[in-house]
């Protein structure tokens, strides 16, 4: 029997330290926390010093907690000692304490152990059993004084939430601070006011290749402004804002020598990047692998707690995930620059290892995310890997490699040209040593004046050389409000404001979305019309100096404070809850009067026509209701539409806007929100439930085109439609009958027995494929359209038709074995358009 008990969290990471560990040691998983806060009740004495009340977590579908501490406590006193062995941060001390609490026994009293690693592999396991400790209290008053905050504010903030609004709402101490920082980006944007310049360009050409274009530097004396316009224009400076002004510089250029004023060319190093941090992972995985940071967070930890390598067994490939640390072992800089020697040769090794500065307040304890074994390489592990661990695993191998590589050095030439008054410069970088870029480069958020230099070639001119005008262009631009936040730009921005850790960026990602408070389109966040509500809620109702970037960071200082054993935990969470507790009154007083107030206004009913609806407060904010039919409507219309969805784009002088009528019965639209927007509904409902939506531009969807066919299914006529993925023609009788018409390609299912045709579909995402009509029966599909032509080679009924940037357009047989493919696009052969009738939407 095994004489000493180790717990780790999970299962995976138990597998891995096993193997490590010889007969006398059994490892078992408490599978995370086993004592949390009640989850009803407050479970915080507010009186007594913030005394927090503990108990076991309650048993779920998913977890039988009774069971796996009644096990560990057996364990527990079957062995001589108890390692605890959670992970090496705030939460796992925290889980270690719980386990001391309520595993070791006290009767007779067994020692308890504290182990920490920051790699699962022998040589970091060995050590620290080497050396083991004891639980570091103020680690575990950190991670308490964080869980009595989140408790405090979410306890007493969200119910109020839930009552003024309804629904499944919460608020939370950093989660309420990202959904604001979502919010004002998306009132900058709507505010933005658009200035319009003009940049002109000058295609040349000198004694050599290749021509070259060059932008209009300077006017005389005055530098031409084409960035900086939230800044006044200064004396030196000179803006070209309209097309008349543009064209009158173009005239006087186009008569000009264009004359090579100066030439410099000099070396340029561009230095590798730091290894991971969690917040650089992320951010890097969401921009290159396009991952969310809680499924890059989910795989992370698989490689971390260990992954089984044939007769090697579990392994774990790197280093722990939740990290703000850039150190690196010795020991494993010196693997790395050995590897570094063996495979790329000496001009890539630095001549001493590169030591990267962290940020002040990162806990040094802790490693960068890097490979635990350098020669490992993400080719060696591809077939134990799943394909999504083996993207992140080389994404991490290439970083940390790179950061120990020698710089990348670059020949920048920048060329002025006099032409009259005015002088051009065209700027080109040309590489002269890949260095760390041999293996990788660090991705971007936004195209850089940097990226456009790499993709420029500069012929070689001479000082005093006349070269020849090709071309002069104007182009036309105007400034850009400023980008909508994607998850990997929130996290940088999060972090360079000091708010969250490396342990919260992924749930506050994931709690703002699964709140429906944003939503993502094409990979960046917009608020909803909830999360508006919400948020303005919140900072009108008095929680303003609470939910702000400033006092959050203070707080996540005083956490970290907390845990160097600077300050108390209960001296910090009194200072905030004496705050918070005025705030709090404040709120209490704000939801009551808006709840309460009805504001009459002189707006008339659509329904039933009486004047005098009243403005209240409901979910999705303000909203106006008749006092006779119980009508109601939304108070403010989206932008770029009226109360009745109409555009306010100017109108022709003298013509008003016609009102939306419902196709249906013939009632009015009038302008409604719910939970994904803005939209038009039938003042006819619930007799009548017609709906439209209002895109972003804030107008409306066009009403429904009535087509010379009829409905094979109801025999009613079928109406052409736009909905969020383009036209398409369906029953006018829908809801009632679902019938939408299917576009075909005019191929047949080629699967033997299938009467069905391949018809184009629609993915969740709006991506095109083509299937066939008879799906669910016939799961025949395809990525690139079917073209009918029959296959040259095998006599295939058709062919594929793909486009690509690199290749063109292209054919080639859908039949793997054939292979046949053709750069040549023959013309299309032309056949009577067919479609099938279907009674479910396309997938």
């Amino acid at each position: 029997m095994a004489k000493n008990l180790v717990i780790v969290e999970s299962p995976a990471k138990a597998k891995t330290i096993n193997k490590y560990l010889g007969k006398d040691y059994l490892v078992k998983a408490s599978i995370g926390h086993i004592k949390d806060l009640p989850s009803k009740g407050l479970g915080v004495d507010v009186e007594h010093n913030f005394e927090p009340t503990y108990e076991l977590i309650p048993d779920s579908k998913k977890r039988n907690n009774k069971k796996i501490v009644a096990e560990l406590k057996k364990a527990a006193k079957e062995a001589e000692a108890i390692y605890l062995a959670a992970d090496p941060d705030r939460e796992g001390e925290a889980i270690c304490q719980h386990l001391a609490e309520e595993i070791v026994p006290k009767r007779p009293a067994k020692p308890a152990y504290r182990v920490m690693f920051n790699e699962i592999t022998k040589r970091a396991v060995n050590a620290a059993f080497e050396h083991p400790r004891q639980i570091d209290g103020n680690l575990v008053d950190a991670q308490q004084a964080r869980r009595v905050l989140d408790r405090l504010v979410g306890y007493k903030v969200s119910p109020l939430l839930c009552r003024t609004i309804g629904g499944r709402l919460s608020a939370g101490r950093v989660q309420s601070v990202a959904l604001r920082m979502v919010v004002e980006r998306e009132r900058e944007i709507e505010q933005f006011v658009k200035t319009e310049y003009w940049t002109i360009a000058a295609n040349l050409s000198s004694k050599l290749p290749p021509a070259f274009d060059s932008r209009l530097l300077k006017i005389g004396e005055q530098t031409v402004k084409t960035s900086g316009f939230d800044q006044e224009l200064k004396k030196n400076e000179v803006l070209i804002n309209d097309e008349t002004k543009a064209g009158e510089i173009v005239a006087e250029a186009e008569k000009q020598s264009f004359v090579v004023s100066d030439v410099t060319t000099k070396e340029r190093k561009r230095n590798p990047v730091p290894p991971f941090i969690t917040s650089k992972l992320q951010q890097e995985a969401s921009r290159k692998l396009g991952f969310a940071v809680k499924k890059t967070m989910m795989l992370a930890q698989k490689l971390y707690e260990g992954v089984e390598l044939g007769d090697e067994g579990s392994v774990g490939l790197i280093t722990y995930m939740r990290t703000d640390s850039t150190r690196v072992s010795d020991a494993a800089l010196g693997e790395v620059r050995d590897y570094i020697d063996r495979q790329y040769g000496a001009d890539y090794l630095p001549e001493k290892a590169v030591y990267y500065r962290s940020k002040k307040d990162a806990q040094d304890a802790h490693e960068a995310i890097r490979p635990t074994e350098v020669p490992r390489t993400p080719d060696s592990l591809a077939k134990y890997l799943k394909p999504e661990e083996l993207k992140l695993y080389r994404l991490i191998w290439q970083r940390f490699v790179a950061s120990q590589m020698t710089p990348a050095v670059f020949d920048q030439t920048t060329i002025d040209i006099q032409a009259g008054r005015f002088i051009f410069r065209a700027t080109g970088s040309v590489q002269k040593f890949d260095g760390f870029l041999k293996i990788y480069q660090e991705g971007r958020d936004e195209k850089t004046e940097e990226d456009d230099e790499a993709e420029r070639r500069l012929p070689v001119v001479e000082k005093g050389e006349t070269l020849k005008l090709n071309s002069i262009t104007p182009e036309q631009h105007f400034t850009e409000p400023p980008p909508r936040y994607t998850e990997a730009t929130l996290v940088k921005a999060l972090e360079e404001k000091g708010i969250g850790r490396p342990s919260t960026y992924a749930a506050i990602m994931s709690t703002i979305q699964e709140r429906e408070y944003v939503e993502k389109i094409q990979g960046r966040f917009h608020p909803t019309a909830l999360g508006k509500t919400v948020n303005d809620l919140l900072i009108d109702g008095g929680f303003d100096d609470l939910f702000n970037e400033s006092y959050t960071a203070r707080m996540e200082e005083e956490l970290d404070e907390i845990e160097e054993g600077k300050i108390r935990w209960t001296k910090a969470l009194r200072e905030f809850y004496d705050k918070f507790e005025g705030d709090l009154k404040q709120f209490q007083h704000y939801i009551k009067d808006i709840k309460e107030k009805s504001v009459p206004t002189e707006e008339v009913c659509l329904k039933c026509g009486t004047q005098g609806m009243v403005q209240k407060w409901g979910r999705f904010g303000p909203y106006l209701k008749c006092l006779n039919c119980d009508a109601t409507r939304d108070a403010e219309p989206p932008a770029g539409a009226d109360g009745a969805g109409n555009s306010t784009e100017p109108q022709v002088a003298g013509e008003e806007p016609e009102p939306e009528v419902c196709e249906l019965c013939g009632k009015q639209m009038q302008l409604k929100r719910g939970r994904f927007g803005p939209f038009l509904g039938c003042t006819g409902y619930p007799e009548c439930r017609n709906i439209r939506k209002i895109g972003k531009t804030g107008v409306a969807a066009p009403a429904p085109v009535p087509l010379d066919e009829k409905c094979p299914v109801d025999g009613a006529q079928l109406v052409k439609r736009v909905g969020r993925y383009g036209e398409f023609i369906s029953c006018s009788n829908y809801p009632k009958c679902k019938y939408i018409k299917q576009e075909t390609v005019g191929v047949s299912c080629p699967r033997p027995g299938c009467k069905g045709e391949i018809v184009v579909k629609k993915s969740r995402r709006g991506k095109a494929f083509y299937g066939c009509s008879e799906y669910p029966n016939c799961n025949v599909v395809y990525w690139d359209k079917p073209v009918l032509e029959t296959c040259p080679q095998c006599n295939a009924p058709f062919l594929l038709e793909k486009t690509t940037k690199k290749q063109g357009t292209f054919r080639y047989c859908a039949n793997e074995d054939c292979g046949y493919k053709s750069n040549e696009t023959p013309e299309p052969i032309v056949k009577p358009p067919a479609s099938r009738p279907s009674r479910s939407p396309a997938s």
